[in-house]
């Protein structure tokens, strides 16, 4: 079987007093997903926006995927298949933007 599909995604980054929010917003055509992550500078280190950027995309893009799979394994089991992980829960501060 041959398939071929278009993801498009769209990523907004925001930098406010050394913290710096992602949010990135995927549409798959079927289902639009949104993913969010924080990152904060230490007051001790030096500014540097780019690595803020980074690590807040990386971030959003990990609660993206974690999305991603918990779809894909809902898919699986109404398919009658089980999947080889357990589906993924949400863990860690950042998801919330508790911590970053």
């Amino acid at each position: 079987m041959s398939h071929t599909a278009e993801w498009k995604t769209r990523m907004y980054l925001f930098e406010e007093e050394h913290t710096t929010k992602v949010r990135i917003e995927l549409d798959t055509g079927t289902n639009r997903l949104t993913g969010h992550g924080t990152a904060r500078c230490n007051p001790a280190d030096e500014d540097v926006p780019e690595i803020g950027d980074e690590l807040a995309a990386a971030r959003a893009l990990e609660d993206l995927a974690a999305q991603l799979k918990r779809f894909a394994y809902g898919d699986m089991m109404r398919a009658g298949a089980m999947p080889q992980e357990a589906p993924l829960t949400l863990s860690g501060g950042w998801t919330n933007g508790a911590l970053g």
